[in-house]
């Protein structure tokens, strides 16, 4: 008697949550490149990065819900939710720091955030473009490459941002909440490359 063995079949819907994620991250960068432009209407940026994150949210719990649903998954569980969970860290570093512009009634933002606002659209541009070759783990390595100079770019505009606040230039009142806004920018460039060194592990482990 022929016995042929039927496999559960292997859950790739993750690829396409994945991709969603990152492509939310693109609208949310963009909507912090809007908020600190000339004449931006901040209550109505504050609401759409809300909607963003509420989105961000729901496609992170879809994410755990199907990994505690699936038998068998297209690579690491523990990697699956890392990079869900690194992927919503992002999302969550951007929205407090539009949140907190917001609550804290700050006009003028230094200079220097137009720098940390481009390296973290840059950055969700690059890893929305990287989440569809999860799926072949090919052509992977300039993504993560590049997002590590651009973190190490944020680093350094971070330092100087520091700097410029505690130069004497703003009153201690205005100094604490501007350094808050731009420690959330610091984290969101933190938590894209943490995305990226997930990224990194599982193309080492499934190679």
């Amino acid at each position: 008697m022929d016995v042929r063995l039927r496999l559960t079949p292997r859950d790739d819907s993750y690829y396409e949550m994945f991709a969603d994620s990152a492509n939310n991250l693109v609208i949310a960068a963009r909507l912090l490149v809007e908020l600190i432009s000339d004449g931006a209407d901040r209550d109505a940026i504050t609401e759409k990065m809300r909607a963003c994150e509420h989105a961000g949210d729901e496609r992170t719990h879809a994410i755990l819900r199907r990994l505690n649903e699936s038998f068998v998954t297209p690579f690491d569980r523990d990697d699956i939710y890392r990079l869900a969970s690194c992927l919503d860290d992002v999302m969550d570093a951007m929205d407090a720091a539009v949140d907190l512009i917001g609550l804290y009634e700050i006009d003028r933002l230094p200079k220097g955030i137009i720098d940390q606002v481009e390296v973290l659209e840059r950055a969700a541009e690059l890893t929305a473009e990287a989440m569809p070759r999860l799926r072949s783990l090919k052509d992977l390595t300039s993504y993560w490459i590049e997002i590590n100079q651009l973190e190490n770019r944020a680093d350094q505009i971070y330092r100087r941002l520091l700097a410029h606040l505690f130069s004497g230039a703003y009153e201690a009142l205005t100094v604490m909440k501007l350094k808050d806004v731009i420690e959330e920018l610091e984290k969101a460039a933190d938590a894209f490359e943490s995305v990226a060194n997930t990224v990194e592990s599982i193309a080492v482990k499934e190679s």
